[in-house]
């Protein structure tokens, strides 16, 4: 074969060979930004695994009790129809207290679970991502210094867009106790977690939010600011998540928590598993 086909062979080959792989570098891309914006989304239809770690301090009578807890927070979308999903997300909290109630006093265990029901529709409603459903409260604590002793029922729901980079939204949900230990105090909380989210070219993700809670009980509110830096990335065949962050106790009930506290966080995702 002529020399100068051989190099015009060669030539097109290489040049297909660069194009495949800006193919596939940009469906990989693509999909990383796509994960990136489902992970900005409560309801999005993808199966993930969080494992959050917050830690509080300045907590108890004398303000030098402190809080740590790991929230275990398993979300599994299920298609049940062509146009609605049905996302379960549950949160396992496991918490390590010292010195909250009196020195020397601690307690670590497992706190009660939460697990919220959203029924969404597949495709957004005017702009709007929206889900709707009940939320139920589990007395799963494995000491009472970890949980309320009473099971909790109620509504929940989200409402968020997504424009180019940004998401903005509220998440809420409100929970009364219907049954429970009788010599604990009765629940009635509402939980409002508005929030914003950048998430740049590089799939970094900055998060402002509030995750507030008022007790209609006691009449106090729980409200800390969170700014916190997410990153996208891939570890081998697993996809994951970073997360590190702090957060600025604007109120909260007496001898609750106070100043700053931090998390950290690790998502495992599962996109090739959604149901």
């Amino acid at each position: 074969m002529n020399k100068k086909i051989k190099l015009m062979i060669s030539l097109v080959a290489s040049i297909c060979a660069v194009s495949a792989q800006a193919q596939t570098t940009e469906t990989e891309s693509e999909q990383a930004t796509k994960l990136a914006k489902q992970l900005a989304n409560p309801v999005a239809s993808l199966i993930s695994v969080p494992f959050q770690y917050n830690y509080d301090s300045n907590l108890g009578p004398n303000d030098d009790g402190t809080k740590s807890y790991l929230n275990i927070q398993p979300v599994t979308p299920f298609s049940i129809s062509e146009d609605w999903n049905l996302i379960v997300r549950t949160i396992v909290p496991v918490i390590d207290l010292e010195d909250v109630t009196v020195k020397g006093d601690s307690a670590s265990g497992l706190g009660d679970i939460t697990q919220s029901f959203f029924f969404s529709p597949k495709a957004p409603v005017d702009g709007w991502i929206l889900a709707l459903g009940p939320v139920g409260l589990y007395p799963s604590a494995s000491e009472d210094l970890l949980g309320g002793g009473k099971w909790g029922v109620g509504p929940t729901g989200l409402a968020l867009q997504q424009k180019g980079h940004w998401t903005y939204g509220v998440l809420w949900n409100h929970l009364w106790s219907v049954a429970g230990d009788s010599d604990r105090n009765n629940i009635n909380a509402t939980f409002i977690q508005p929030g914003i989210s950048y998430i740049s070219k590089t799939k970094s993700t900055v998060t402002l939010n509030t995750e507030s809670t008022y007790d209609w009980e006691n009449e106090e509110w729980s409200v800390p600011i969170n700014l916190m830096l997410s990153q996208l990335m891939r570890l081998g065949p697993q996809i994951v998540q970073f997360t590190v962050g702090a957060r600025y106790w604007v109120e909260s009930p007496e001898a609750g928590p106070e100043d700053w506290g931090v998390r950290a966080q690790v998502i495992l995702l599962f996109p090739e598993h959604k149901k």
